[in-house]
């Protein structure tokens, strides 16, 4: 027991003569609590705000992808880049759109570099270099979702300069406006008396 007071004097005595450099570390040591602490609020508000894990979106998102390139494989070489109803565009038009938002704009994300929206610079005159392309674009979705964090999908992001929004609701809006123009694509294939792919074939 009085090994245990000596050593407790001895600590005190320390304490009092280096009074200066206690308060210097004391004071740091408050600074680095304070900023682990609101790192770790941060990060536990993002994950309790948190309904779906980044791995099921992009399983989700591929799936509907897998899902549009059953649409374009089930296209006539001649209708996928003729036939339309309405005024409406061209499947390959439709599919240019859709190319040209998916993986640059997750890559503008990533590298957090705003680039104008841009379609159709490549092109493309066979069904087979669409769906060539279209695997492509998978691929550098997959790579490119490797490099987000979970706190970057809560920051805005400013898509192709024009549409400043939090980057899970710009990869919701890629979702949403594919499922959209599949739906053209549905259309079209019945018109022509083909059966489309089940809506579930992801």
């Amino acid at each position: 027991m009085s090994l245990y007071f000596s050593s407790l004097f001895f600590i005190f005595e320390i304490f009092l003569k280096n009074k200066n450099t206690t308060d210097k570390l004391l004071s740091r040591a408050q600074f680095t609590f304070e900023v682990i602490k609101n790192q770790t609020f941060k990060i536990m508000k993002t994950l309790a705000a948190q309904v779906i894990t980044p791995e099921d979106l992009l399983k989700h998102w591929q799936g509907h992808r897998a899902l549009t390139r059953h649409v374009i494989e089930a296209f006539p070489e001649k209708d996928f880049f003729e036939f339309s109803i309405g005024g409406m565009r061209s499947f390959s038009k439709l599919t240019d759109e859709l190319l040209a938002i998916a993986a640059p704009a997750l890559k503008s994300i990533v590298e957090r570099e705003s680039q104008p929206f841009k379609e159709g610079e490549e092109k493309l005159i066979f069904k087979a270099q669409y769906l060539q392309k279209w695997d492509e674009s998978t691929d550098e979705i997959n790579q490119y979702w490797e490099k987000l964090t979970i706190e970057d999908f809560n920051e805005n992001f400013n898509l192709f300069g024009q549409y400043e929004f939090p980057i899970v609701q710009n990869i919701l809006y890629f979702i949403d406006n594919e499922v959209h123009h599949r739906g053209q694509g549905y259309v079209y294939l019945r018109a022509l008396g083909i059966e489309p792919p089940f809506f579930w074939e992801r």
